[in-house]
């Protein structure tokens, strides 16, 4: 690795350092989504029995306590439950708005380190066969395979680099993308069925007898 690196010419530091950043961004993203993924039945069933009695503290306590996006809308939708349906499905509408951009956040970077990494890699090369033909053009026909060999090892070298940048970092966007799918497709079952936890009792109230 230390000879790849010496041979890899300016370039390959700059995939080196793409690949750390994309490593931080998948990891960090990656920590935040398993701690927002919860058991969201088991949550939703949870608040459902605290709030048939009519114990609305509590129930805004198991939300404070539970992390996710799915708890913070639970918690929305109790503190504007006497709104009335409509209002609830605004507030609902309007958290759902504000969590979706937080969970998608970073992942524009992941996704465009690895689109350039084989753009960067493929640069690398450039300048490598640049410094080939230089020496060539230098020595003329008494070149020899040591004058060729750094550049040659150069364009190799970050090729190689930033296929390997590119290519995990393509696939670990695409597993991050699958769990924020999963996240908001739990985000939306949750608002549907929180949302009529909380209105049904008051519009049954506010019917007259």
């Amino acid at each position: 690795m230390p000879h790849f690196l010496a041979e890899g010419g300016l370039m390959i530091w700059v995939i080196v350092a793409a690949s750390a950043l994309a490593l931080t961004v998948f990891l960090e993203r990656l920590m935040l989504y398993h701690s927002e993924q919860i058991n969201s039945t088991e949550f939703l069933n949870g608040v459902r029995n605290v709030l048939k009695r009519d114990n609305v503290v509590e129930a805004l306590a198991i939300c404070d306590a539970t992390p996710g996006p799915v708890a913070r809308l639970v918690k929305v939708a109790i503190l504007n439950r006497e709104r009335g349906r409509e209002a609830v499905r605004e507030a609902l509408e309007d958290a759902g708005a504000w969590e979706v951009p937080r969970l998608e956040q970073k992942l524009n970077l992941l996704a465009t380190i690895a689109q350039i990494a084989p753009l960067l890699g493929l640069l690398g090369t450039v300048l490598g066969f640049m410094d080939v033909f230089k020496a060539v053009e230098d020595s003329g026909l008494n070149a020899h395979v040591g004058q060729l060999s750094a550049g040659i090892w150069q364009a190799l070298i970050c090729t190689a680099a930033g296929l390997a940048v590119s290519i995990p970092s393509y696939a670990g966007y695409n597993y991050l993308v699958g769990r924020v799918n999963a996240l908001v497709l739990d985000m939306e079952q949750v608002s549907s069925e929180i949302l009529n936890i909380v209105t049904t009792p008051v519009e049954a109230a506010s019917r007259p007898a």
